[in-house]
Formats: C-alpha cells, sequence, structure tokens
C-alpha cells in the first residue's frame, strides 16, 4: 500500500535542509511506497537584523553537525527580510504534483543555503520554477491564487497548533494512526515509521552507488552521497573526486563543502 507521509518543513528551516540525507534516503529505499505532502510550516514571518549573527552561529553549528554545507554570508550580505514569500512558492508548486512541489522545495533551498539568493519576492521566486522544472506560466498563477494562500495558512495552523517542531514527519495508517519521528532523528527511525504505517519493506537492500544518486536526485551534497551509498566519507570522496576527474561529474565549491552535479 502507499503511504501518506505528512512532511513538516520550510525552505529557509537550516535544520530542514540538514535532514536532506535522511529525506532523501528514504526515497530511495522505499520509493513507490511513500506519498509525500509537503507541509510548509513559516518558520519565521519577518527576520530583524538583530537576528542576522545568530542566524551565522546556527548555520555554522548546522553544517558541523550534520555535514551538510551552508554559507552563511546570506544573513551578512543579502539577507532575506522572511520566509512566508518562498513558503507560499512552494505551496504553489505543488499544484503541480508532490514531486514538482519537492524539486521547488529543494531548488529553493539551495538557494537559500548555500548560494545566497535573496529568495524572498515574487519574482525571484518564480525565476527558480523554471530551474526546478515547472510550468513557469502554471506556477505563477498559482503563486498568486487564493487557493494558494489558504493551503499555506492551513498548514500554519496545522503546524502551530499541533507544536511541530521543524522539521519532522508523520507517517499516516490506512487506519488514521500516525508514526512521528523528528528531525534529530537517525534514518533508522524514519524506515521504521514507515514500515509501522504499513509501507511495503524494500524488495533488495542494495544501496545506490554514486551515479546512482546523481541520476536520481541531480545535484546533492558529499553528506547526501554519504548517506545513500552507506560508504565512508574518506571512500566517498575519493570516489567523487575520481569521477570529477574524469569529467563524469562536476563539483560545485560551496563556503563550507561541496555539491556534485553531472558534468
Amino acid at each position: 500500500m502507499t503511504v501518506e507521509v505528512r512532511y513538516y518543513t520550510d525552505p529557509a528551516c537550516p535544520r530542514s535542509w540538514g535532514a536532506e540525507p535522511e529525506l532523501r534516503r528514504l526515497m530511495w529505499e522505499v520509493a513507490g511506497r511513500l506519498r509525500f505532502t509537503w507541509v510548509i510550516g513559516g518558520l519565521a514571518r519577518e527576520y530583524s537584523a538583530a537576528e542576522h549573527p545568530a542566524l551565522v552561529a546556527e548555520w555554522l553549528d548546522l553544517t558541523a553537525e550534520t555535514g551538510m554545507p551552508t554559507d552563511p554570508r546570506l544573513w551578512l550580505r543579502n539577507p532575506i527580510t522572511s520566509s512566508h514569500p518562498a513558503c507560499q512558492a512552494v505551496k504553489a508548486a505543488t499544484e503541480q504534483g508532490s514531486e514538482a512541489g519537492y524539486a521547488y522545495l529543494r531548488r529553493v533551498r539551495e538557494g537559500l543555503m548555500v548560494e545566497r539568493r535573496k529568495l524572498d519576492h515574487a519574482e525571484a521566486l518564480v525565476g527558480e520554477a523554471g530551474p526546478a522544472g515547472l510550468d513557469v506560466d502554471r506556477f505563477r498563477i498559482d503563486l498568486d491564487s487564493n487557493a494558494t494562500i489558504e493551503a499555506f495558512a492551513a498548514d500554519l495552523d496545522e503546524v502551530r497548533g499541533g507544536g511541530i517542531e521543524l522539521p519532522s514527519a508523520s507517517f499516516v495508517s490506512a487506519d488514521g494512526s500516525r508514526h512521528g519521528v523528528a528531525g534529530g532523528d537517525p534514518y533508522d527511525a524514519y524506515r521504521e515509521a514507515a514500515l509501522a504505517a504499513g509501507a511495503a519493506p524494500p524488495a533488495t537492500d542494495r544501496l545506490p552507488g554514486t551515479l546512482e544518486v546523481v541520476e536520481r536526485f541531480g545535484r546533492v551534497a558529499t553528506r547526501e552521497v554519504e548517506a545513500l551509498t552507506g560508504r565512508p566519507r574518506p571512500i566517498v570522496e575519493a570516489e567523487l573526486w575520481s569521477l570529477a576527474r574524469e569529467w563524469r561529474l562536476r563539483p560545485v565549491a560551496v563556503l563550507t563543502g561541496t555539491l556534485w552535479e553531472r558534468a
């Protein structure tokens, strides 16, 4: 059976960015047996200048803790004023399907977390729709629709009314019972919750190779390759650079790490 996963997040949430390796491994291992609903939590209606130094420290701590690269100079040179415009844009993207919603969510995450892009206004957010593979004209219409505004408001009510932390996930069984996982939990907690909710176990325990990870997800961080392949970081890094020397992968350097994509 297909299990609904209500995944609570925000495109500007650094801990959600840190949990991407676990999320993507879940997508790989339980592919086709999970249906994701992206519930957007509205991390910050407004960021004040006084918060910027603390946000820089938080992002650097997150990198040290999870291994996911960040570039916190966003808060020093090009700070966003709110996460809500990006949140509403993700809800607009989900009108084109769950996979489209995730593709856009990831594109905006990368834009904020490692590219220092000021994604807090409509034109900038529309500009990310094409690279995410969306129908841009439809996205522009959905971004301004009352239905999108109402959907985001419903998400805010669910997250705040339930005291839900970001990120977290709720796996919904056929009988309506829920199996929750907090974002900082290890990968095994996600897998066990999916199985407890009724998702069929993977047909094989085979983990993907490095190129398979890039083919499936596009741009990936070193830590994500490590998590999905199940191999130690030194071995993963050696293989990634070997593939780069063969012109099969292209490294994308960021302040605190490297992203990888097809050459």
